[in-house]
């Protein structure tokens, strides 16, 4: 027997197991909108009316099983009302689900977030698939807001309050293997398995895992406001309850309604109504929404870059290089000669070690990144990236080289991060052929990457690199060829301006607590002493319009105080930190002297057309330089304070 709905179909095989499978049609991913949850009531009453022996829930989708609830319907809510139907609606669904007499599997392969783990949450047991597109959490809290369909009731009676609370306030993720450790799989198996596993699990119907003294002790009244005042304390570290009022609410619907979040009186801050009514989750929602359209990008040709050749293994082309072989494709790496290699090579290893964890894995990433002093990959590769230092003349040259010796078909690229295309492309016999991937420091953190059109660059050949983009897991921006391009165009007065005010003898620390306060995730002087000195005055003197560079990024780089890379800079550097001393007030004034000049310049570059409109302006400035989230971008920002701006 089968009944189907539009994104639902249950079968039943000949052990009496029900298979019910979701598959949004309209979508190429799985996501929980209200249709959908209806549909999936819907199931839960034809299974009420013939009560099966047990139930698989699983995808239909080979990429993933439930990314979450339709973040799009948020955006459709105007009222109380409204918020308040979207969190019923899944909650009495999942409630449901929880108390069927019948065991009942989650069959997990691929991405289960939100929403879906929280429906995952809901059943008896979960049977999640090892391999590396297997990622398991709950990331509201970046949205603004909170799990809503028992995720904040659920996660910590499985696995114990502390661990539930970390997945909670910080949104991250998790693998296969660290869910079946945590307590939150039951099972973790290859993928050939997977369907027996999940008959086996429900046949055999074991005891649900329980929690065990210490961690059951975490659940009590006392145990929770012990450990809610514990996370508290780290959230207010990294978050204010003013910018980011979620985690806050997590916490209060743990500690006093035992994450129902419906239980919240009106008015009150935990509610869901009060969240999705916050500046904050409207604009950490449009960010969401910015993050989707830069992904769409890439899929436009979506054909797989399979080897790719870097020139450069200095810091930036070394870690492009151990990111595209982290990411599984083969990568040669070219510089002068082995000792130049040795450093990347090294850098590669703690990467894989940091991201893969399994020793077969890390063995893999490594064979994959093949040290090239010859330049031999050129003739193989399917894109050629050029990260070399910012000279034009080295540009040129190297380019004149791998021209001769590339594929007809391969992409040539230039990491460049500010001379224009065309005066690279001049070197080629084919200017068609360039573009500008310009990636950030440091590439394994850094989500941006620039997609440079010159003027004589091929739209395909774009389309082709933000194609690899996306398939190195990165988010591609359009952006025209001009000097700068957008983000070190925008980025560079904000720190010009940061360091003149330490020209003018304000302190470091009191520059960056100012930035910091508004809602950067780090200071300007830091993040100057992290970018490197002597890129900050190669770019500050290209765009600074006749104004002079600041005194003390002259002479810091003078004397060879390059930031970071050099150990010292603004500030000392140790064991890859800042030494910073106690930051003084900043003056009332100060916050808006560093984010005005950055504003300016990004309404310039939007009337100059660098990129099509001004929501990329703000992604590529949330996303490429951290400008506070949020506040919904540096245009968004600007619209909503027109008085000052």
């Amino acid at each position: 027997m089968t009944v189907e709905q539009a994104s639902w179909t249950l079968s039943r095989d000949r052990d009496g197991l029900a298979w019910l499978s979701f598959d949004r049609p309209d979508a190429a991913a799985n996501t929980l909108s209200a249709a959908t949850v209806d549909e999936f009531a819907a199931m839960l009453d034809a299974l009420e009316r013939d009560p099966p022996r047990g139930l698989v829930i699983r995808s239909g989708k080979d990429n993933g099983f439930i990314a979450g609830a339709d973040v799009t319907e948020f955006s459709a809510i105007h009222d109380s009302a409204g918020a308040r139907a979207l969190v019923e609606r899944g909650w009495r669904a999942f409630e449901r689900l929880a108390k069927l007499r019948y065991p009942t599997v989650a069959l997990v392969r691929g991405f289960c977030l939100g929403g879906g783990l929280e429906l995952a949450l809901a059943c008896r047991y979960r049977v999640v698939v090892d391999e590396p597109s297997t990622r398991l959490g709950l990331p509201e809290v970046m949205l603004g807001i909170v799990p809503g369909w028992g995720g904040i009731k659920r996660l910590p009676a499985l696995i114990g309050a502390p661990a539930a609370l970390d997945l909670l306030l910080t949104g991250r993720s998790i693998d296969a293997r660290r869910a079946k450790k945590l307590g939150l799989a039951d099972e973790c198996v290859p993928p050939r398995i997977m369907a027996n596993t999940a008959r086996g699990v429900l046949l055999a119907a074991p005891t649900p895992r329980t929690l065990r003294v210490p961690l059951s002790l975490t659940l009590t009244g006392l145990g929770r406001r012990l450990v809610a005042g514990r996370a508290a304390k780290a959230v207010e570290k990294r978050a204010s309850r003013e910018h980011y009022p979620a985690p806050y609410a997590i916490l209060e619907l743990f500690r006093r309604y035992d994450g129902n979040p419906l239980a919240p009186p009106a008015g009150d801050p935990a509610a869901i109504d009060a969240l999705l009514a916050t500046p904050t989750a409207k604009n950490l929602i449009r960010v969401f929404g910015l993050q989707e359209r830069l992904k769409a990008f890439g899929k436009a040709a979506a054909a797989a870059v399979k080897h790719v050749h870097v020139v450069g293994a200095g810091a930036m082309g070394g870690d492009i290089a151990a990111w595209c072989a982290l990411r599984g494709m083969t990568v040669t790496l070219q510089d002068q000669d082995a000792a130049r290699l040795a450093p990347a090579l090294a850098r590669a290893t703690t990467l894989f070690r940091s991201r893969l964890k399994d020793r077969r894995l890390v063995r893999a990433a490594s064979d994959r990144l093949i040290p090239d002093v010859a330049g031999d990959g050129v003739a193989h590769a399917d894109l050629v990236i050029e990260a070399i230092y910012e000279n034009v003349d080295a540009k040129r040259a190297v380019f004149a080289e791998v021209e001769k010796r590339a594929r007809a078909d391969a992409v040539l690229a230039t990491n460049t991060s500010s001379i224009p295309l065309e005066d690279i492309a001049s070197a080629l016999s084919a200017p068609s052929r360039l573009v500008g991937v310009h990636f950030f420091n440091p590439v394994a953190r850094m989500m941006l990457v620039e997609i440079v059109a010159g003027r004589s660059s091929d739209p395909t050949v774009l389309a082709r690199a933000a194609g690899f983009v996306r398939a190195i897991d990165r988010l591609p921006l359009p952006v025209k060829s001009a000097p700068g391009f957008l983000v070190n165009r925008v980025l560079a007065p904000y720190l010009m301006t940061a360091m003149r005010c330490v020209d003018e003898g304000i302190a470091a620390e009191t520059v960056d607590r100012a930035a910091v306060v508004f809602g950067m995730p780090m200071g300007p002087i830091e993040l100057a002493d992290a970018v490197g000195l002597d890129i900050c005055l190669a770019v500050g003197r290209m765009l600074a319009k006749g104004a002079a560079v600041p005194r003390t990024l002259a002479e810091r780089v003078e004397a060879g105080r390059l930031g970071k890379k050099s150990g010292q800079g603004y500030y000392a550097w140790k064991d890859g930190k800042p030494q910073k001393g106690a930051a003084g007030v900043p003056d009332a004034g100060l916050a808006a002297r560093l984010i005005d000049p950055m504003v300016a310049e990004a309404k310039a570059a939007l009337a100059e057309g660098i990129v099509a409109d001004a929501d990329l302006v703000d992604a590529g400035a949330i996303f490429g330089i951290g400008f506070a989230p949020f506040r919904g971008g540096p245009l968004h920002y600007a619209a909503s304070e027109p008085d000052r701006v």
